[in-house]
């Protein structure tokens, strides 16, 4: 397995992580355990050494799956996890980064995860009641007693990015990117070259649309699946309809490399920065196989350019996610304190 590190952290990752969620929430059923430890064990036995979960994903049932799977193999790997939630007895759950809950985060998860450090702990989503330097100088904390030993941010904008590296180098972001999201591009990839700072892109295949295998008929369980749901505007089968036309251009690329439309979608991604580290997430054997096959495939500067090219000629029907949820934040900007319903990301 090739690998890469996080920016100048030393942080050393295979090119390819494995982002865990799917097996306990999101998008579909949550999956058997036993199934979903074998798919992680098959993935470091492949190669993979960079796992992603956190303990909103079940909420606490991915941490768990997890932590079962890597025991074994704990000195070997790299598990990132992520605090920023907190849950309420309603059923719905809020942004709380206050220093005194990231350490009851943190403890928590050291016991599901059955370890007693955090590779990578990353703030969930920007928390605007909570000033960034307190939260960085939180997990500062935590690292200087052995729990942590690097800290990330996600869905954080470039503002944030630089006060929170300030007070904690910061390891990596973890932001929403693909060949169909590029809201990092202006701004908080250039933070993150300039810091030296590496990035993990989250839903790298477009929560599975840009695999090709979801249509205008596709059934998505109305209870598990978030992409049910018309808050989710590129999964109306209006949206997936009109989008099409990413697909279709990732697929003639995938035609000449013997290769598949979402490996080439992984493969753009690897090819855009040394430091980014996609992490798709699958409950399937084959995907997974499918997934590290994107490490094979070489995109030359003209298959980039005829992609960029043939990109900018698309528009992309449909928000990413509802209005003000998913949006890549600053500190001090207005987000809203709104309870957020368990079934949002």
């Amino acid at each position: 397995m090739i690998t890469r590190k996080l920016g100048k952290s030393g942080l050393e990752v295979s090119a390819i992580g494995l982002g865990c969620m799917n097996l306990s929430y999101a998008y579909g059923p949550p999956t058997d355990k036993a199934q979903g430890v074998k798919l992680i064990r098959t993935a470091f036995e492949r190669g993979i050494t960079f796992f992603d979960t956190a303990e909103i994903y079940g909420p606490y049932l991915n941490e768990q799956v997890v932590g079962e799977a890597l025991a074994p193999v704990r000195d070997q790997v790299v598990i990132a996890t992520k605090f920023g939630f907190e849950f309420r007895p309603d059923g719905t759950r809020g942004l709380n980064s206050r220093p005194e809950h990231i350490r009851q985060v943190v403890e928590a998860s050291l016991k599901r995860l059955k370890t007693d450090y955090i590779d990578l702990l990353y703030q969930h989503r920007v928390d605007p009641n909570v000033p960034i330097e307190e939260v960085a100088g939180a997990v500062r904390e935590l690292i200087e007693e052995g729990k942590v030993r690097h800290f990330g941010l996600s869905e954080a904008g470039g503002a944030t990015i630089r006060r929170a590296h300030a007070v904690q180098p910061v390891t990596a972001v973890q932001n929403e990117y693909s060949i169909w999201t590029r809201d990092p591009e202006p701004e908080v990839l250039p933070v993150c070259e300039k810091l030296g700072i590496g990035f993990v892109p989250w839903s790298p295949l477009g929560m599975g649309y840009l695999t090709g295998t979801i249509s205008p008929s596709t059934g998505f369980n109305p209870v598990s699946d978030l992409r049910a749901s018309a808050r989710f505007p590129r999964f109306t089968p209006e949206a997936i309809r009109e989008n099409r036309p990413v697909v279709d251009l990732l697929q003639r690329i995938a035609a000449r490399k013997d290769a598949t439309s979402g490996q080439v979608a992984l493969a753009w991604l690897l090819a855009q920065k040394p430091w980014i580290v996609p992490i798709p997430g699958t409950t399937k054997l084959e995907h997974l196989e499918e997934n590290i096959g994107a490490l094979d495939v070489e995109l030359t500067a003209d298959d980039l350019r005829e992609i960029e090219v043939g990109f900018s000629t698309i528009r992309v029907e449909g928000a990413r996610a509802p209005e003000g949820l998913l949006a890549i934040t600053d500190v001090g900007a207005k987000i809203g304190t709104r309870s957020i319903d368990l079934r949002e990301l």
